[in-house]
């Protein structure tokens, strides 16, 4: 699966559009990593747990899209963005989007 954020792909023809696929996953908070971040923001520095937490969040989402794509029949998938929403005081949104396509 061929995954770009921009609408073309360099050496390769579009020759059927899919339309919108999208993946999403919701995260909450751990009330451990709670506590280490609660001590950095006291320190300074990265909070590494929650850094963490978003980039398992990011790839599951993707995952999720790649899949709708595949779904399709799709073997490429155009202008990917990422957004990220908060649910709650303790949970996120992570969603993946772009536009399925065939290429060759």
């Amino acid at each position: 699966m061929i995954i770009v954020t921009s609408s073309t792909i360099f050496g390769k023809e579009i020759v059927e559009t899919f339309g919108l696929v999208k993946g999403n996953t919701i995260r909450a908070r751990h009330i451990g990593r709670d506590i280490t971040a609660a001590f950095k923001n006291i320190t300074g520095g990265e909070i590494e747990e929650y850094t963490k937490l978003m980039g398992e969040a990011r790839e599951q989402a993707l995952d999720r899209m790649i899949e709708n794509a595949q779904k399709l029949g799709a073997n490429a998938i155009t202008d990917v963005r990422f957004s990220t929403s908060y649910i709650m005081g303790q949970a996120a949104e992570v969603l993946a989007y772009g536009t399925a396509v065939t290429v060759k």
